[in-house]
């Protein structure tokens, strides 16, 4: 994460989708806002479908990896289960706020990984040194604000520069091929 190397990611290889796809019949077309479609008899999956099992799955993953985050902030039980109820509540929403402009923050991933090796290397010195709450959060936003400030920054210049704009991790991703 903190070199940014690039990676291209097929769908069709992801194992969840590689498992639904062999328990359950996939269709390969859409068929509208349907999430079955009957075909020679049988009932398949649309790709539509298989979609929102992708998103659900990505929501038990975000709020399953959200619980060691808060942990490195806190060990108040009410605040790991609130924050992580708003997490799974608003990660979706927030993703679509930002999709359009995510692609201006370069340094974005930077910045998120020394965020996780500070929390892991605090919860790892946890016993020897408690580093208090509101340092940790004063951290978190400084290294967030300093990441899209000098993301933002260099996007103006690019822009003022006329380069083209940065490709986004999404533009590879093929939209079919489930199986």
């Amino acid at each position: 994460m903190f070199f940014g190397r690039r990676k291209t990611v097929g769908i069709g290889r992801n194992p969840l989708i590689r498992f639904v796809g062999g328990l359950l019949p996939v269709s390969d077309t859409y068929d509208g806002a349907r999430f079955t479609v009957l075909s020679d008899g049988k009932r398949l999956l649309t790709p539509l479908a298989m979609v929102l099992i992708m998103i659900e799955a990505t929501d038990v993953l975000f709020a399953v990896d959200s619980i060691p985050a808060i942990f490195g902030i806190t060990r108040d039980p009410f605040i790991v289960y609130t924050s992580n109820v708003c997490a799974i509540l608003g990660l979706r929403s927030l993703y679509f706020l930002l999709a359009g402009v995510v692609h201006r923050f370069v340094y974005l991933k930077p910045a998120l990984a020394i965020i996780l090796s500070f929390i892991g290397a605090k919860m790892l010195l946890v016993d020897l040194y408690r580093i208090p709450t509101a340092a940790s959060l004063t951290l978190i936003g400084l290294v967030l604000l300093a990441a899209i400030g000098l993301s933002l920054l260099i996007d103006r210049r690019r822009q003022a520069a006329g380069g083209p704009a940065p490709k986004t991790d999404h533009d590879s991703l093929p939209i079919t091929n489930f199986r």
